[in-house]
């Protein structure tokens, strides 16, 4: 099998673990191989026509070859046609090579297939060489025969969650004591990568939409990571921070979280929210079905293909917000404060200040959902785990301006990405460090405010006050 692999953070190298595992179970030998170290048996840069004249070679002697397919393995980013011609040819002899081909496809752009240019018919090509394509609708299945002129004989459509696994078997209350949710709130959920097309913002917009509601037990939380930190995908998580701190009731729990984890925040939710603006088909909503919790996910891509009982589909923003505004409404409109849960101030002359600055901060941390305790286990240590959330942090504005990084050294225009490059490599020792350095200053920025915040006026905080010694 050809696919990324643990501990990659990839949500196609937690798919592919799956498949090899339901391989291995029907009495499968199984042997991977992934695009960069990792736990595979095998690696290989398959990028670029060198890599996929790599790759030929390195399929011969097996009986059978699965690829799961996505673009970023085998093409550079920004692609010129020419060298995605190249890149095509290549992979179309690779795929010749290989004695019983499979080619999972995840995503592709159907653009690439269109139109009368060299590249169009060398990807085109590419893709008639293979034996068996399977996708994951039939929607996907047309587009792709339309597209790349492929026989639909040759064309199948496998379940996209027919190999999917519970990785949690905790209940919804466990869930939500271990991530510090109050068991009463009526919770949705957006997850997954951050990035532009997955539309998380839209969900901070239509619940910002939903008023007087989230004042009481109503609530957002979005859980994911930025997947490549290019500039614009930095940008947009830094725009999606922002919303999220200006729109009260919602949270944004940033950083990779482990397949358990995953599963359990999906557990704990009422509503799985998949606002996306484009995508082939959606793992996360297989893992929602996989646990029965509801799902509100707009009409794109193959998303109509995978609906099941529970799922809402819509059309666009005004569709969600309505959608998210009827589930509110099922669970009996406007939820009043939960004044049993507040701790009354202390009061009289002889106030504890810190004792008060300590209550606040409790208060704030429980309201933004920042408390974690380790769920219930008698084989646990049953220590608590604390952290803060995101938007609830004092270094939130220095963690906003986006980390610096050199521009990728690649063009659009045909001829100009080998002479970017040659300077990136001739100027690199003298940028790298001048690059690190700076973000070294930010997080030490950071570090410094929150030491400050959190009352620790050590050495180390106090050390820029005293002179420096000669």
């Amino acid at each position: 099998m050809i696919a990324p692999y643990p501990p990659e953070r990839d949500g196609l190298a937690a798919y592919a673990v799956q498949s090899v595992a339901r391989l291995r179970a029907e009495g499968n030998d199984v042997e991977v191989l992934s695009p960069s170290p990792s736990a595979a048996h095998h690696h290989l840069d398959m990028r670029g026509w060198r890599g996929a004249l790599a790759l030929a070679r390195m399929m011969r002697g097996y009986d059978r070859v699965i690829v799961q397919f996505h673009p970023d393995m085998f093409f550079r980013e920004p692609c010129t046609p020419t060298q995605r011609a190249r890149i095509a040819a290549g992979l179309a002899l690779a795929w010749r090579a290989a004695p019983q081909l499979e080619v999972r496809v995840h995503e592709i752009d159907y653009r690439w297939g269109r139109g009368p240019g060299v590249a169009a018919r060398s990807v085109r090509s590419m893709w008639r060489s293979v034996a068996t394509i399977t996708v994951h609708t039939e929607r996907e299945r047309a587009r792709f025969h339309e597209a790349f002129g492929v026989p639909l004989s040759r064309i199948h459509v496998a379940e996209h969650g027919k190999d999917f696994m519970p990785r949690t078997y905790v209940t919804r209350d466990q869930a939500r004591a271990s991530l510090g949710i109050h068991p009463h709130d009526l919770m949705f959920l957006s997850l997954g990568f951050i990035q532009r097309h997955k539309g998380f913002d839209r969900a901070v917009t239509a619940f910002a939409s939903l008023g007087d509601v989230r004042d009481g037990g109503v609530r957002l939380d979005i859980v994911g990571s930025v997947r490549v930190e290019d500039p614009a995908q930095l940008a947009y998580g830094d725009e999606l921070e922002r919303l999220v701190e200006t729109t009260r009731g919602a949270h944004l729990r940033t950083g990779f979280v482990s397949d358990e984890a995953f599963d359990r925040w999906i557990v704990a939710a009422d509503v799985i929210v998949l606002p996306y603006r484009h995508i082939w088909s959606s793992g996360v909503l297989e893992r929602a079905a996989l646990y029965g919790r509801r799902v509100i996910a707009t009409r794109v891509g193959g998303l109509p293909d995978q609906v099941q009982p529970g799922i809402t589909l819509v059309a666009d923003d005004a569709e969600l917000a309505d959608a998210m505004r009827s589930v509110v409404n099922e669970h009996g409109g406007r939820f009043a404060p939960r004044e049993h849960d507040v701790e009354p101030w202390p009061d009289g002359d002889d106030v504890d200040r810190d004792a008060v600055m300590e209550a606040i901060r409790t208060r704030a941390e429980r309201e933004r959902g920042g408390g974690v305790v380790a769920p219930s286990d008698s084989r646990s240590d049953q220590r608590a785990v604390h952290w803060r959330s995101a938007n609830s942090r004092p270094s939130a504005p220095l963690r906003r301006i986006p980390r610096l990084a050199l521009p990728p050294a690649a063009s659009s225009r045909s001829g100009v990405t080998p002479v970017k490059r040659a300077v990136r490599r001739l100027t690199a020792w003298e940028l790298e460090p001048i690059v690190q350095q700076v973000n070294n200053l930010q997080q030490a920025m950071v570090d410094i405010v929150e030491r400050l915040a959190s009352g620790d006026h050590g050495e180390d905080a106090g050390a820029s006050k005293r002179p420096p010694s000669r």
